[in-house]
């Protein structure tokens, strides 16, 4: 699978000093989805090994419906680029707004922690080359700083 979505409302024991989903949740939530996509893909235990470029965009409300969308962005040969967008709103119509994103790198392993290889991945559409063409620029860019 080269994608997954998450769906769940904002529960108050997520809140923060400001009223809002703490920053801090909204990450783990994003390592939630991000392990499924690459778990899913790999078909065995992944590691995140990096995560980078991650923006938030703009606060997510107790009782909001969140939706946390992690996409295939790029596989190397043991390593996979996963995108990550949240979006929440309000459930009773109102549309649902990007919250945050970030790019995720996962590493499928053995049980001693040793890389295994993974399934290239092909993007198809034009929005997954873009996709996957702005995962290699941020991770070049990392790297470069490094």
């Amino acid at each position: 699978m080269s994608s997954i979505t998450l769906r769940f409302l904002a529960e108050p024991s997520t809140v923060n000093f400001g009223g809002k989903v703490h920053g801090g949740t909204v990450m783990k939530w994003i390592d939630e989805a991000g392990y499924a996509c690459a778990t899913s893909w790999a078909k065995r235990y992944c590691v995140t090994v990096y995560v980078g470029g991650i923006r938030f965009h703009r606060p997510i409300m107790i009782g909001d419906l969140v939706e946390v969308e992690a996409r295939l962005a790029y596989t190397g040969a043991t390593s996979m680029n996963i995108a990550v967008e949240v979006r929440s709103g309000d459930m009773k119509g109102g549309p649902m707004d990007k919250t945050t994103e970030c790019l995720i790198v996962f590493v499928s392993v053995d049980s001693h922690g040793r890389p295994l290889p993974v399934d290239h991945w092909t993007p198809e559409t034009p929005g997954e080359v873009a996709l996957a063409a702005r995962a290699r620029a941020q991770l070049d860019a990392s790297r470069a700083a490094s």
